[in-house]
This record gives structure tokens, sequence and C-alpha cells, in this order.
């Protein structure tokens, strides 16, 4: 590899499989690769935030323990008068002040710009669909922005536009990293649940599923039209993956596999083999 190359990690989102990152984190610092800058999209964007303020192990450690005890009532707390809410026009089904306080607890009213390592976040313009990245300001409303999925959480003022989840425009953004003069990508991908035995149960669990899907499908074409100028290394999701991506008790294990998964794929060479994980691509496992 280039010893001069400007290395991006970039991050996709993926509901309660943003554990899987957490894993994926912990083996790449224990191997001493660290980015110059991190780009990140939805539960990428959180995960992204909180490595950049402290990317050691420690900070990871911290992160890790943050997932660990996450429950699902604490992202998407569901209400009766947000439930008769959506019924009266209301934007969301869920009510947004759960993740706000989440992220305010841990983030402590930081600005982007105040991360040890360069932090960029991607939302969406509600109104022209355009992809809009954040490399400045507060954190937390960016980070709210890029995780306001449709139908779920209200869209997020920041000026004069109002923004949503970035997997509209750009969930996994390559273009973005791409942009901001990055030579050398390091791809974290949450996947997909490829061995479900039935559809999801429930609108919330449905809708984060297909939304898995279209990350893993848009993440593939954009590696696919990656110049050959840039080395990519995508980091290999979990499958076989049984597990919905609106179930948050499976933390623990999801970081445990990704990291077993990821120091195996580092031993074999994975950050010079420039190839597309076969589980990014449709199957069922």
């Amino acid at each position: 590899m280039r010893s001069s190359a400007k290395t991006a990690f970039v991050l996709a989102g993926g509901g309660s499989f943003g554990a899987i990152q957490v894993g994926m984190l912990r083996e790449l610092v224990a191997a001493d690769v660290r980015p110059d800058l991190v780009v990140g999209t939805s539960v990428g964007a959180l995960n992204g935030m909180h490595f950049c303020i402290d990317p050691t192990a420690a900070g990871v450690a911290r992160l890790a323990q943050i997932w660990c005890e996450l429950k699902r009532g604490d992202v998407f707390p569901l209400t009766l008068r947000r439930l008769f809410g959506s019924l009266r026009g209301s934007a969301s089904l869920a009510d947004p002040s759960g993740l706000r306080q989440l992220v305010e607890h841990h983030l402590v009213g930081r600005d982007i710009e105040d991360a040890s390592v360069p932090m960029h976040i991607i939302g969406t313009d509600l109104l022209s669909g355009s992809s809009v990245l954040m490399s400045s300001g507060p954190a937390l409303e960016a980070i709210l922005a890029s995780c306001a999925i449709p139908g779920i959480f209200p869209p997020v003022r920041i000026g004069d536009a109002y923004l949503i989840d970035g997997a509209v425009a750009s969930n996994t953004p390559v273009t973005s990293a791409l942009s901001l003069g990055a030579t050398r990508l390091i791809v974290l991908p949450t996947g997909f649940a490829c061995a479900l035995k039935e559809p999801p149960t429930g609108a919330l669990a449905s809708a984060l599923h297909a939304l898995n899907l279209l990350v893993a499908r848009q993440l593939v074409r954009d590696l696919g039209q990656a110049s050959s100028e840039v080395e990519v290394a995508t980091v290999p999701p979990l499958c076989p993956l049984a597990v919905s991506a609106y179930d948050f008790s499976r933390a623990h294990e999801l970081i445990e596999r990704a990291a077993q998964s990821t120091r195996r794929w580092l031993d074999q060479g994975g950050l010079t083999q420039q190839r597309i994980p076969a589980a990014l691509r449709p199957h069922v496992d």
C-alpha cells in the first residue's frame, strides 16, 4: 500500500447491527490501523463520532459498553401519543427524544470539529433529495439528522434545510470519502440478516430490514464503481446472521463475532485484497 495514502474509515448504517462495527473497530485499532478521517451515515455516524473523539482501544471499549447497555426503547420509544399522532399527520412513529437523550449524554455537547480525528456526517435534504455533508457544528444535531429514518423519526432542521437519514441519498458514503481526498478506503458495513426463517414482525423491524437490504445493494454498487486509483478494503460483515436489526439485545454477541471475523480477515491479508465480500451480495444462508 502507498505510504502516503490518506485513509478514510467509511461506516454505513444498519440499526442494531451498528454493534458489528464496534467489533470491527476494536480489531482495526488492535492492528494499529488508523484513519486520517471518518465518514459515517445513520448509526455509522453515531459510531464514527464516538470513535473520532477517542480513537483508542479504551475509546472503543467504552463504545462497546454503551452498545451492550442499550435497549430498544432507548432508541425507538413508542408511545400511544406518538402512535395516535401518526394517524393525525405526525411525521414519525417513534419519539426522537429517546435517541436525543442517548446521544447527548454520551457526546457531552461536542462539536464535530472537536474530534481527534476529522469526522464527516452524511444526511439527506428532505426537499431536494441531495446528500448533505456535515463536517462542523453540533454533533448532536448532525447525528440525529443522519439517523432520522423517514416515517420513524421526524426530520431535523439544520439551518434552512430539513434533513433525514443519509440512507436516502448515500448510506454508504464512498463518494463523499473520495471527495474529501481519501485515497484509501476501509469500509465497515453492517450487512443484513441473511438467515431469517421468516419476515421480521412489526412495521419498524420490517422497515429496518428493508433499509439494510438497500444499504448492502448500494454499497456493492458504489464499491464496483470506485476508481481503480483508489485502494478499497471492505471488512466482511457477519454471515450467517439471523438477528433483527430492531433487536438490541444481542449487541455483545455481535461485537464478539465481528471482532473474531475481522481478526481472521486481517490475519489473511484482508487489507490488501480489494474485493467485495460475498456476504454483501444478494443471498440466503
